[in-house]
């Protein structure tokens, strides 16, 4: 039979997203290339120290169990295969021998490999490389290296954040509050309360998730099971937006029409995000705004979406 990874969920990384090379990446920025390689072998038995996303790559390879394979991490990186070499045994090194599959491509654009790994989350350092993956279709997020790195007190949660407009949903809504105002966007959106949002790039990943725990929940014949969870591993998934009420109605009206439940839900009225996402205690947060990534980052990994009219 042959392989496939189309039962599992996809998660491509870049080396940066999951590991700590900003010292190595500085050689690189400098425009020295052969430096940068040199310094790469050099340090080829020098582990890397876990990056901003080693977190969240940690506890979703924890829903694997020795007969069933759920989730899938795949190296995805501009890197040369020397320096890939050193990726993998940082990945040894640190507790991931799960993570096997690796793309190298020394400096030529990765994201073209997504459509055959069929991946539902694309999380890399590389703007340039984030924008062309959402352009594709994919769910895609630039890695804030400056963020904090996630804590420890939830081993077997993972917890992921999501804004709403322009991420799970279409920025259709907030295009009228960027052209129209906050009224007139309150009001629309009180016009069409029931009427579903258009989907946003990071709605497959939703749904792949509910997909994932779902699955894991699921024992022989169909019922509920705490067995058929690897390790008592869940996932806890958050809505953390900036609308407020009446605007609440829609969002919460489009995630019903999606048959696909958050546990929790923050809708803020534009107060800062960062210290809410920091008692949600999230492994990973994705939004479109710069803004409230940079709030974000100072509490917990963040990630910007660079989609929507907030982002031309």
């Amino acid at each position: 039979m042959a392989v496939t990874l189309t039962d599992k969920l996809v998660v491509a990384i870049s080396s940066r997203a999951l590991f700590d090379f900003e010292a190595e990446n500085r050689v690189f920025e400098r425009g020295n290339d052969r430096a940068y390689v040199a310094l790469q072998r050099q340090r080829i038995d020098e582990p890397a120290a876990p990056g901003v996303a080693f977190s969240l790559v940690r506890k979703l390879l924890a829903f694997n169990s020795a007969g069933c394979q759920r989730v899938e991490v795949v190296l995805l990186s501009r890197n040369d295969p020397v320096s890939g070499l050193r990726v993998f045994r940082s990945c040894n090194a640190h507790g991931l021998p799960a993570v096997q599959r690796g793309v190298f491509t020394q400096g030529r654009d990765p994201f073209r490999y997504l459509r055959p790994l069929g991946a539902h989350l694309f999380l890399s350092a590389n703007e340039a490389d984030v924008r062309q993956a959402l352009h594709l279709g994919y769910p895609a997020a630039r890695v804030v290296t400056e963020s904090v790195q996630a804590g420890d007190a939830n081993p077997l949660e993972v917890r992921i954040a999501f804004d709403g407009d322009a991420v799970l949903f279409s920025d259709e809504a907030e295009r009228v509050y960027q052209d129209l105002g906050l009224a007139a966007f309150q009001q629309h959106e009180t016009d069409k309360a029931t009427l579903p949002l258009p989907d946003g790039p990071f709605k497959p990943l939703l749904a792949a998730l509910h997909r994932l725990q779902s699955a894991g929940k699921m024992g022989q014949g169909g019922h509920e099971s705490g067995a058929g969870q690897a390790g008592g591993m869940r996932i806890r998934t958050a809505l953390v937006t900036a609308r407020s009420a009446p605007a609440h109605e829609r969002a919460i009206r489009t995630l019903m029409d999606w048959n696909i439940a958050v546990d929790e839900a923050m809708f803020l009225g534009g107060l800062p995000k960062g210290e809410f996402l920091r008692e949600f205690e999230a492994d990973f947060f994705f939004d479109d705004q710069t803004g409230h990534v940079t709030s974000a980052a100072r509490h917990v990994p963040a990630g910007h979406v660079s989609s929507g009219i907030a982002n031309p």
